[in-house]
């Protein structure tokens, strides 16, 4: 079985629709008992907070249920997970400076995308809805990609 952790700053927009995102594509494939699927904030912001509502509103029209709850990365998660997919290059850069040495192989999320020449997912928390959806875009591409190397 393949773990995976998906991080964002708060655990409340893109890391909790990576997680859905990617579960969905999973089961989708008929491969869920090949993978354990979570998310988490470097940040504990919202530790035990539902996905933000504007997020989760957009991801239902879009066919994904986030339904995780808020938690911070901790030192476990790093020999716990396989894989450890940051959402941009500042949770990147401190989700190594926890790694110390771990066994999960830390990446960026937006190296798996195909379509969007993007380098980050965009934090969409202070903007519209439009916002939310380009996450949702990225995702499905940078997810797809993951699930088919995986």
């Amino acid at each position: 079985m393949k773990s995976i952790l998906f991080v964002c700053l708060g655990n409340i927009c893109r890391s909790p629709t990576a997680e859905a995102v990617f579960k969905k594509l999973v089961s989708d494939a008929g491969r869920c008992s090949g993978f354990e699927i979570d998310s988490a904030g470097t940040a504990a912001y919202h530790t035990g907070n539902r996905a933000d509502h504007r997020m989760r509103s957009v991801a239902d029209k879009r066919g994904y249920r986030l339904d995780s709850i808020a938690r911070q990365i901790n030192p476990a998660d790093f020999d716990h997970f396989d894989l450890i997919v940051a959402m941009d290059d500042a949770n990147f850069h401190d989700v190594c400076a926890l790694s110390a040495g771990s066994g999960a192989e830390l990446v960026r999320m937006c190296d798996y995308c195909q379509v969007f020449n993007v380098s980050e997912v965009p934090d969409p928390y202070y903007g519209g809805e439009a916002g939310f959806h380009e996450v949702i875009d990225i995702l499905e591409d940078a997810c797809a990609n993951l699930l088919r190397q995986s």
